[in-house]
């Protein structure tokens, strides 16, 4: 995914920050709906883009299982109810980028049971440049729908 993964976190905030009946927390769904692709610093600075960037931990459902059960423990002992909520967008944003990564990636999401990953659909290469396999693909058309639907709600916001 290219452009959709920010759009799709400021839908899905909007749309917990409307559920759990909160204004606060926007800027932490927003980082965490792009937080796993970090790793392109690695993959483009140190890894000299020698392994997919999909195969580092922060592409992996498994470690952010443990994170998120660490965090969520660790503040229901400490009884600190407005982190569990910044906590829940933290981690809602976290796996919709993994599972948003899912549709033309390959997400390793049964870990480290298996090295398998999985994805829905498969982008051939038929571009030299390989951005270009993406966007000319069909399933970019979802990300603009993302992108469509995020302006929309932005819009109907503003408009309030």
């Amino acid at each position: 995914m290219f452009i959709g993964h920010l759009p799709a976190g400021y839908i899905l905030t909007k749309k917990l920050q409307a559920k759990l009946k909160i204004k606060q927390y926007l800027w932490i769904g927003l980082i965490a709906s792009i937080l796993p692709d970090i790793d392109l610093l690695y993959f483009y600075l140190i890894d000299n883009r020698q392994h997919l960037h999909h195969d580092y931990w922060t592409h992996m459902p498994f470690y952010w299982l443990i994170i998120a059960a660490v965090t969520f423990s660790t503040l229901w002992l400490l009884r600190k109810k407005a982190y569990i909520t910044a906590a829940i967008i933290f981690f809602s944003n976290i796996f919709l980028h993994l599972f948003l990564d899912t549709i033309v990636g390959k997400i390793a999401w049964l870990y480290p049971f298996t090295n398998q990953s999985y994805y829905l659909f498969d982008v051939p290469a038929v571009h030299d440049f390989w951005v270009y396999n993406f966007i000319f693909h069909w399933t970019f058309l979802f990300e603009i729908g993302v992108m469509v639907w995020a302006i929309y709600i932005l819009r109907k916001q503003r408009h309030k």
